[in-house]
């Protein structure tokens, strides 16, 4: 399968990343650093990867306004027309409408491919043959896919996806039910069941497919999108965008449609998908030495086990007697917090807001 000219991408690259913080921040957020150390940023392994999907001029990237300069500096290709900017967050269903009635001005045949800027993807062949496939399929029948990714544990930090193993054609199969994250007991059944995969965020479907949908299930939204199908493209589509985001509603596309519509379907697929949201999830990127630690930066561990710390460079840190902590430091703020405690990072900013100290925000 060859890519063509109807394949467009959109890359979301809005969000804030707090989870990472404090390296990711809200002047400079996770998706425009290298956190994986191979010398491009998440932003810039996200738009790479869709370059075998689809051609250049086709990948479109949605982002919070404030982060314009960031994206020209990091991907000088791209034209002011692929670069759409949100001027404030409303969740995904408003930038996937954004995109999808500005794309579909330009060619109204074009399949979608919509993911975010912060996966990591291993397999990039496999990636190329799913991805080409599902276009494919979203071109020739009126269905919204998912990629669901095969569970390798039960695993609690991810939704997931359950789908008709009888109700399938070419590998992709009809979705019974979206799951929230689910405790334990309930991930262990899903996994013995076999008929469950974590929901990736990684979508596809023809313009066509999801406009309709958007006009049976987020029919203002769709009004209000619609309106400005003779502004995209123009010197009015800012101001179109500033006046449309002060009135639309704030959903997600999965709460908005995915949930509510009758023509979802996902493939299964492995290839070595990562949602690099956590710290815990980009210490299992790298190598560990033989304590289990990952250390990143110039880092002198004594006694120290299954920790990840991470400096920058020109820095130097010392720990001694930890284990299963992380630690992280920019030069401007330093974390130190049990592995299994990380979902505190949103208290410690929280705390670090309340207190009045928003430049460490």
């Amino acid at each position: 399968m060859q890519k063509n000219n109807n394949n467009f991408a959109l890359i979301m690259a809005g969000g804030v990343g707090t989870r990472l913080w404090p390296v990711s921040r809200k002047d400079f957020p996770k998706q425009f650093h290298d956190v994986l150390g191979v010398g491009e940023s998440l932003l810039q392994l996200s738009y790479n990867r869709l370059l075998d999907v689809c051609p250049e001029e086709n990948i479109y990237i949605i982002s919070n306004q404030d982060y314009y300069q960031l994206i020209k500096e990091q991907l000088p290709a791209m034209t002011d027309d692929q670069i759409l900017l949100e001027p404030q967050l409303r969740n995904t269903a408003p930038c996937v409408a954004y995109a999808v009635h500005k794309i579909a001005q330009k060619n109204p045949d074009a399949n979608l491919i919509v993911s975010p800027a912060d996966h990591l993807i291993l397999k990039q062949d496999q990636f190329k043959q799913v991805a080409l496939k599902a276009c494919e399929e979203a071109a020739k029948h009126n269905v919204l896919i998912t990629f669901g990714i095969t569970p390798t544990r039960p695993d609690t930090g991810y939704g997931y996806i359950e789908y008709d193993r009888s109700n399938h054609e070419n590998g992709v199969y009809k979705v019974a039910a979206f799951k929230e994250k689910p405790d334990l007991p309930t991930a262990e059944g899903f996994l013995k069941a076999g008929n469950f995969v974590w929901n990736s965020g990684i979508f596809v479907w023809s313009i066509d497919a999801i406009k309709k949908s958007f006009e049976k299930y987020l029919p203002e939204m769709n009004a209000l999108f619609d309106k400005g199908s003779k502004i995209y493209y123009s010197q009015e589509e800012e101001r179109f965008i500033q006046q449309a985001y002060d009135t639309c509603i704030n959903i997600s596309i999965d709460y908005g449609i995915l949930e509510k519509a009758e023509n979802v379907y996902v493939i299964p697929v492995d290839f070595g998908w990562t949602d690099l949201g956590t710290w815990k999830s980009i210490d299992s990127q790298h190598e560990k030495d033989k304590y289990g630690n990952s250390l990143q930066g110039t880092v002198l561990a004594y006694d120290t086990k299954e920790s990840f710390i991470k400096v920058p460079k020109g820095e130097i840190a010392v720990v001694q007697g930890l284990e299963n902590y992380i630690v992280i430091y920019d030069g401007k703020a330093l974390m130190i917090c049990q592995k299994d405690q990380e979902q505190m990072v949103k208290k410690f900013l929280g705390d670090i807001k309340e207190k009045g100290y928003n430049e460490f925000v």
